[in-house]
This record gives structure tokens, sequence and C-alpha cells, in this order.
């Protein structure tokens, strides 16, 4: 038990810093700016009332990681609760205003009575940058996809035959977007053209890519209003996601090189299906330390692949998915297990157990992937690769 607690609401300029003791009396209460040498200062304040404190964040990343890094190079411990918990927590106390000092004190008293709350721990640099690096290239493939959509609905209006003949997700009908937009500039061109042009720019299939545009033109002989306006607005869209598609490209081979520097990246990989995009999802998302777990169970909890019990009166052995969990580590162990049931023997026999149980496809490759989670967790834990069957040891 520390002598005094100290809540923190994490602000984008300025945090609120409540500090009490055992009895929940408030022994400082303050604004500090979102600056190192303001919060260096509120360190220094706190530890001149006591040396024994905990300290608890309603926020672990973002405008809080100047002053987490700052708690950490002190050997200061830190506990977090999530905006939620402070949220709710709120309303079981006194008033129904809602102010920065209400809230860390709420924070402060959640952090004193509960002993439940798990500790924040620093993350080692390559996990950090992985987790920067995977979040990125999720905003890519976002804006990737809000791009081709956008491609999609002005390419509609000038021209319907193209947008239902065309597959937008791949880069040659991309790249023909940059040369040809209208019927009547693809009649022109015809089909020889081109393939000609597509060749020259490395675009595969293009003999059928160019008999398809060539097909639809043929079908829309009618030139529709604002048809120059909207080619050259195809042109500048499909150019953003041919840029999307090289930063994507950029962006797995930055992280496939950073993910092969984690001390776990060989153990990982060795796990049938979990290649580098998908084993640097796992590291970002868990931090790459399986001790802050304590168990491979807690770990599917945090994953959303443990049921939780919802029983109430006479109703019992209730279970549902959990509403809070990780989609990122549930999305890299989701996956992996749909591609290892068509290259590991092992995870293909359990799916096809458990659909012979009279399991769906996705309750099927859910649970695959809560099994495949214990391994991985066993793995991480001996050091050792995966073995698809137990070594045969002959006798002596």
């Amino acid at each position: 038990m520390p002598e005094i607690w100290a809540g923190v609401d994490i602000g984008k300029e300025h945090h609120h810093c409540v500090v009490i003791n055992a009895d929940g009396e408030r022994l400082l209460s303050r604004r500090v700016l979102n600056d190192e040498t303001e919060l260096l200062h509120l360190i220094g304040d706190v530890l001149a009332i006591s040396a024994d404190v905990l300290w608890a964040v309603d926020l672990n990343h973002g405008g809080a990681a100047l002053l987490i890094c700052l708690l950490l190079s002190h050997d200061q411990p830190m506990a977090y609760l999530t905006g939620l918990a402070v949220h709710r927590a709120s309303a079981t106390y006194k008033g129904e205003g809602k102010t920065d000092a209400k809230d860390a004190f709420v924070i402060a008293d959640q952090a004193r009575v509960r002993r439940d709350l798990g500790l924040l721990r620093p993350g080692d640099e390559i996990a950090v940058d992985l987790r920067t690096l995977t979040n990125r290239r999720l905003d890519v493939v976002f804006d990737r996809t809000r791009q081709i959509n956008r491609l999609r609905a002005q390419l509609l209006e000038i021209f319907p035959a193209l947008e239902r003949s065309l597959d937008l997700v791949n880069k040659g009908p991309v790249m023909l977007l940059t040369g040809y937009q209208t019927p009547a500039a693809i009649r022109r061109a015809g089909v020889q053209r081109i393939e000609t042009w597509l060749k020259n720019r490395k675009v595969r299939g293009a003999a059928a890519l160019a008999k398809t545009v060539v097909e639809a033109a043929r079908a829309q002989m009618t030139a529709l209003p604002g048809e120059k306006l909207a080619a050259a607005m195809v042109v500048r869209l499909a150019k953003g996601v041919m840029a999307l598609d090289e930063e994507i490209v950029g962006l797995d081979a930055l992280i496939e090189a950073t993910f092969r520097e984690h001390p776990h990246a060989e153990v990982i990989r060795s796990l049938p299906g979990m290649g580098p995009k998908l084993g640097a999802e796992f590291i970002a998302a868990t931090g790459g330390d399986m001790d802050a777990f304590g168990s491979a169970d807690r770990l599917a909890g945090f994953a959303g692949l443990a049921p939780r019990p919802r029983d109430s009166g006479r109703v019992s052995g209730n279970l549902r998915r959990p509403r809070r969990y990780h989609r990122g580590l549930l999305r890299s162990m989701y996956l992996s297990a749909m591609v290892s049931i068509t290259t590991c023997p092992a995870s293909k026999a359990y799916y096809q157990r458990k659909r012979s149980e009279g399991k769906g496809h996705k309750q099927a490759l859910l649970a695959l992937a809560r099994r495949r989670l214990n391994v991985l967790w066993a793995m991480i834990r001996d050091g050792q690769c995966y073995q698809g069957s137990p070594p045969v040891t002959t006798a002596a």
C-alpha cells in the first residue's frame, strides 16, 4: 500500500493532477502544462510529499507520452484506468458537475480503492516502433480504400460501363485510368495501342485489360456533361491511389526489417501462418512482453478470444465475447489461423474437428486462433520455435 496516490487527468495541452492520502483527503491539486519543465516540477512536488506514491492516468499514449516517459525515468509506478472506467466511476461520486479536477480526483481515488489495476510497463524500442509503423500502415490502407471509393464514384458519373468492368483494387486498372478515362479516348486509341501502353508500364494481363476497356467504351457512345473536368479528377484520384500503394510497399519493407530485429521474431515467425506483418501486429499489440499478462488466459481475454460469462438470476452458463478487447491482436491471430488451415496439418485437423462438432467457419477459426494463441504463449515463454510434431527419440 502506497502512502499517497496521484491521479492525472490527461489533456492535450494541460493535465490536472490531484494527490490524495489513505483517507481520501486532497493534498495537492494543480493544473500543469504538458511541458517537460512543468511536469518535472510536478513530479518533484509530489515526491516531496511522499516518495511512496502510485501514479494513475486515464490515457496511455498521445498526450500522456511525455508524462509517462518522465515518470518511468524516475522509476515511478503507474496504474492505468480507461476513460470509460473513469466516466462510469464519476457517476458514483457526489455532484453532477464535470471538471478536470474532479476527474483527476476520481482517478486517484479509484487507484486507492481498487486492487485490480494493472501497472503500466515500458515497451521496448522495437515494440514502440512497430506500433507506430503498423498504425501508420492501417491508416494508409484506410485512406486507400476511401480514395478508391471516391474514384469509383467519380468514374460512375461519366463512364458507368468502365466503372463496372474494372477491379480498382488491382494496380493495372488504376494505372489505366491515369492515361484513359473517357469512352471517346479509349475508342480512338483502340485495343492494340492501349495494350502497348500498358505493357510499357509493366502491367500484367495488358491484353485482356485493353480488350475489356475497349468493349466498355463501345457500349457507351454518349458523352456525359462535365466529362472533361471529371476525367481530370479521375487522373488525380488514380495517381493518389498509386502513391498510397507505393507508401504501403515502403511501410511493409520497413515493418519486416524492424520486426526481424525483435528478440522474439524467429520464434513468432516459426508458427505456421504468422508472417512478418502479422507478427509485427502481435508485438505492437502486446509490447512483446508476455510477463505483463501473467497467463495465456489473460492474453486470450485481451485479444477477445476468451468468452465472458453473462449470468443473471436463473440464467447461468451464458458466455459471450467481451465487448472490450484489442482489435489488432484479434485480427492478427484470426488471419494467421485462416492462413494456417492451408499450410499446417495440425491446424487443419483442429479446424476440421471443430467443424465436425457443428461449429461454423468463423467459430471454428476463432477456436483455432485461441488454441494457437496458447501455443504461441508457450513458445515465447520457453524461447523455442514451433515444432509440428514432437521429436522422436531413439532407444539407446
